[in-house]
């Protein structure tokens, strides 16, 4: 018996941001350990909220809130960025790995404003 979807499963924003958190997840071992904890802990919540947030607005009943759980998701994407600059700032992680890393964010952040415009055009007539 073939098991159904959840609706935001199909979703390649979605897809995508679960890839990027195993990404993240890989580069913040990189880090010392006494930042595991600090720095670490912070992007590894903000990178975990991306597709958590797009997977929970998906099961929000109005279109309203779909969108709020987009919003957060975006600006969690935003924040794991941030976090990722300063990482690299601190030299806890190469310029390489940041580089390599930015397309992907800026991938992710395109579909979510894009799946934000959707959800908008269809809550206005």
């Amino acid at each position: 018996m073939k098991e159904s979807n959840f609706s935001f499963e199909n979703l390649k924003v979605w897809q995508e941001s679960r890839k990027l958190v195993s990404e993240i997840y890989r580069l913040v071992r990189k880090f010392p350990k006494e930042e595991k904890f600090a720095l670490g802990d912070q992007i590894r919540r903000a990178v975990i909220s991306v597709p958590s947030n797009i997977a929970e607005g998906s099961g929000r009943g109005s279109l309203k809130e779909q969108i709020h759980f987009i919003e957060i998701a975006y600006g969690s994407l935003m924040e794991v960025y941030c976090q990722l600059q300063v990482a690299s700032d601190l030299s806890f992680i190469q310029e390489a790995d940041l580089e390599n890393i930015k397309p992907k964010v800026s991938s992710i952040a395109n579909m979510l404003t894009g799946l934000r415009a959707s959800l908008r055009k269809r809550l206005t007539p």
